[in-house]
């Protein structure tokens, strides 16, 4: 659900902008006031591994479509809503400025649609009552379910919100709703039902997790996360190195809904103000575009022509592998600054 620029008006990316740039503040604040060093690592492992597993599209079964798994309820059961949050926003900001997966206009967008949604409505009003003194996989699989789709829908229903505002009348409201709004349902089942996996093995292994951290309770001193730190680095190298050629030539659920409307799958760029300008910085800093190695314009039309399944591309290996590190360093570099920032001021 990677917005581009060209959905966007100016306007409306600059609100969510700032809107995102808020809850960053106000998550950042959140966890000087409790965030249990020990978590640091594993911030920025479960990124890593989002990161990886965000590459790899899922068919959508009769419709000609794909999904691919947001992660952001998976974050917020394990870290608790306020450090999903800032490892769902570096993940995306990674995306966009070294691999061109979301537009920089669209940034803002993007973090609110994809992290608002599951770490601050989906986990703490669905989910967490749900599985409420709970260890039953059997209601682990129901909340994560309900959780990931409710999450989805509304995240779906933002994107439509925001090219409403933004006047793209190329996508006319109640059209582009009713093609968005089922597609994501498919979607977010198969998000709930990876979930649920994910967060049973963790609470096989370290339970401790899921009973102290959402509720800002620190680790007890003797518990170590190696294991649970090495299986995610572990598929995180698999996923973005191999599993990631498996990928889905079908185009996502929101280009699937824009070429049911409009005919293409995306809309014209704009040529001039603040998107070119973003657009022009982005084809400066994403070194992977498309997460493969820079191709010419010929090589890119025959490609995506013609694609090939499975994708055995390096340069997708590279990227997954690469962006994963990225993901990794950024979210230790944040941890370790707000440790400190906490530590001077106590």
């Amino acid at each position: 659900m990677h917005m581009a620029d060209a959905l966007l008006s100016p306007a409306v990316g600059a609100t969510f902008w700032a809107g995102t740039l808020g809850t960053i503040a106000y998550c950042s604040k959140k966890l000087k006031e409790n965030l249990d060093e020990k978590l640091i690592p594993l911030m920025g492992v479960l990124g890593a591994f989002i990161f990886a597993a965000q590459m790899i599209n899922f068919t959508i079964p009769v419709t000609g479509s794909s999904g691919h798994l947001g992660g952001g309820l998976i974050l917020a059961i394990i870290l608790g809503p306020y450090a999903a949050f800032l490892v769902m926003a570096s993940v995306l900001t990674v995306q966009a400025l070294f691999f061109a997966d979301g537009g920089l206009l669209a940034l803002g967008c993007n973090i609110w649609n994809m992290g608002i949604y599951p770490c601050f409505i989906a986990y703490p009003l669905i989910y967490k009552p749900l599985t409420k003194n709970s260890t039953s996989n059997g209601r682990i699989l129901f909340a994560s379910l309900l959780s990931a789709v409710i999450g989805l829908q509304l995240g779906a229903f933002s994107v439509v919100i925001q090219t409403l505002l933004s006047g793209k009348s190329e996508l006319p409201f109640g059209t582009f709703l009713l093609l968005m709004q089922p597609i994501h349902l498919g979607i977010g089942i198969v998000e709930g039902i990876v979930t649920a996996g994910v967060i049973s093995y963790v609470r096989t292994v370290r339970p401790e997790l899921l009973e102290s951290i959402p509720a800002s309770r620190p680790l007890a001193a003797g518990i170590s996360l190696k294991n649970v730190l090495v299986t995610f680095v572990i598929l995180a190298a698999i996923t973005g190195g191999a599993l990631s050629w498996f990928a889905s030539t079908f185009p996502d659920g929101l280009e699937w809904s824009i070429e049911k409307v409009y005919g293409k799958a995306e809309l014209p760029e704009q040529e001039h103000g603040i998107t070119a300008v973003l657009k022009g910085f982005q084809e400066k800093t994403a070194f992977l575009p498309d997460y493969t190695f820079k191709k010419s314009e010929n090589e890119a039309k025959q490609e995506e022509a013609a694609p090939s399944w499975p994708g055995v591309d390096t340069g997708t290996s590279l990227s997954g592998i690469l962006g994963a590190v990225i993901v990794l360093g950024v979210i230790m570099i944040i941890g370790v600054s707000i440790r400190a920032i906490r530590r001077n001021k106590s």
